[in-house]
């Protein structure tokens, strides 16, 4: 039994809420398992797994973490699901030792059953994140080091794989140490879902590989969404696409990605379209090129209409075939007379970066404006995304509103709506709180991730409803002066 006031009865210092319960629950199991109060005893093995996609993963998230924290008295590692230490990451000597000391070294278990309560024991039992800090090691010989852990999941069976560990001295302890964990274990699971699809699709003779892809050639819905976009940008956008396809000839829509290009050459596509197919085709890998021409070419002479995305990435010989193709179906009769719309829209970033063949049939160029040329497109665009589906009406707070209008959107419309699907899915009524941080930043120079985990921690405590700067000052353990200061550094505006 611990000593009193560290007793699995007694209260547990420095944690809130259900972090006693958790570490409370963890003592009861330690004293079960009759694990020492007073000295680690951890069980070492020498068969480590390097080699598993869990691990290879992991191991770069941690590297990568590990640059923007140089210097820090912070040691990174990760475990397999059953607490051994596959990984130990850091660079101060004085930390090394003193954790050799303590056995939490690669080959050791850490598991709860071995070396008691720990940020990485509770996580993978709990399968939750969890800090264990000081005094509620169960252990004494841990009660030097604050522990924040997050459980890795496998992101196709849902399965815990491992754990990240942050490790740093007690009196160092900091509030973003938690949510620092659970980032790079999700990055982790990410790259391993990414890494896994990667080697699922070029596997040879995969089953299925091309299931699905037809060749990256789709059929536009024949009955578009009404334009809710009324800037005076984007309807000039509009109108000028339309008199070009109007007048039959071949376009090329140009623009930043995210700027709706692809919107804009659809709507121009299906200009005088009735009774004609619309194809959507994106330019393949060069392995697949000869299959993907034969697949929508033919479509040209019916009279079919083609969207053509990533066209400056064709070889030459396709580009002659695709002009080849373009010139055959404007002397086919069945394809019917061409006045009111084109065969061919292109897209692409600059029209100059089209292949000669292709770049000899344009006969009229428009740019895509972007979003933050069109702030009044913002919340119409936003208020579209979050009522796909039509299960429920959502809205936006006057606050949201303006936040979203205000912000550059360096991503575009795919950037917007990534935001207000997240936010959408929380609420029908969304706000400040509901928004990502980097929604209510102005920009500036690119953050190191340890920032962008302040950053959003002080975002989040001061969009909290009815919060003042005061209170989100004192949950943060910061004084107001430092939150103003942090605002102005990372160039945070709240819409009030």
């Amino acid at each position: 039994m611990r000593d009193a006031g560290r007793d699995t009865a007694g209260t547990v210092q420095g944690a809130a809420g259900g972090a006693v319960d958790t570490v409370r629950a963890s003592w009861r199991r330690c004293e079960r398992y009759g694990v020492s109060p007073e000295d680690v005893e951890p069980v070492f093995t020498g068969d480590l797994d390097t080699g598993s996609l869990f691990y290879t993963c992991g191991e770069e998230v941690l590297r990568s973490l590990g640059g923007t924290l140089a210097g820090e008295p912070v040691s990174l590692m990760i475990t397999d699901s059953s607490g051994l230490v596959l990984l130990r990451l850091h660079d101060e000597d004085g930390m090394r030792r003193d954790l050799d000391a303590v056995h939490l070294a690669p080959g050791f278990s850490y598991a709860e059953e071995h070396a008691g309560t720990t940020g990485l024991g509770l996580a993978l039992a709990d399968r939750r994140p969890a800090l264990v800090r000081g005094e509620e090691h169960w252990c004494a010989a841990l009660q030097r080091w604050t522990c924040a852990a997050a459980p890795v999941l496998d992101p196709c069976t849902g399965d815990v794989v491992g754990s990240v560990n942050l490790t740093t001295w007690s009196g160092a302890a900091s509030g973003l140490l938690l949510a620092l964990a659970q980032a790079a274990a999700g990055s982790t699971s990410a790259l391993m879902l990414a890494r896994s699809a990667g080697a699922g699709a070029s596997a040879p003779g995969a089953p299925g590989g091309s299931r699905g892809r037809v060749f990256h050639v789709e059929a536009e819905q024949p009955a578009p969404a009404a334009d809710v976009c009324v800037s005076a940008a984007w309807r000039a956008a509009v109108d000028a696409a339309t008199a070009v396809a109007a007048a039959g000839r071949v376009l090329a829509v140009t623009g930043e990605p995210g700027a709706g290009r692809g919107a804009l050459a659809a709507r121009a596509a299906r200009t005088g379209a009735a009774g004609r197919r619309v194809l959507r085709a994106v330019v393949p890998a060069p392995a697949e090129t000869a299959g993907w021409l034969a697949a929508w070419t033919p479509e040209l002479r019916a009279g079919a209409r083609v969207v053509l995305r990533g066209a400056e990435r064709l070889p030459a010989w396709a580009a002659d075939e695709v002009a080849a193709a373009v010139a055959a179906s404007l002397a086919t009769p069945a394809a019917g007379p061409r006045p009111g719309g084109p065969p061919l829209v292109l897209v692409a970033g600059e029209v100059d970066e089209l292949p000669a063949p292709l770049l000899a049939l344009v006969g009229g160029v428009v740019t895509a404006p972007p979003l933050r040329e069109r702030p009044e497109d913002v919340l119409p665009l936003a208020e579209r995304f979050a009522s796909r589906g039509g299960r429920r009406a959502v809205r936006f707070t006057p606050a949201a509103a303006r936040a979203l209008g205000a912000h550059p959107w360096p991503g575009g419309v795919g950037a917007l709506e990534e935001a207000v699907r997240r936010a959408s899915a929380r609420t029908d009524l969304v706000d400040l709180q509901h928004l990502p941080p980097d929604v209510l930043t102005t920009g500036g120079r690119v953050l190191t991730r340890l920032e962008r985990l302040e950053r959003d921690e002080i975002v989040r405590a001061l969009t909290a409803p009815g919060t003042s700067v005061a209170a989100a000052a004192a949950s943060l353990g910061l004084s107001r002066a430092t939150v103003y200061r942090k605002l102005a550094q990372y160039g945070v505006v709240l819409p009030r």
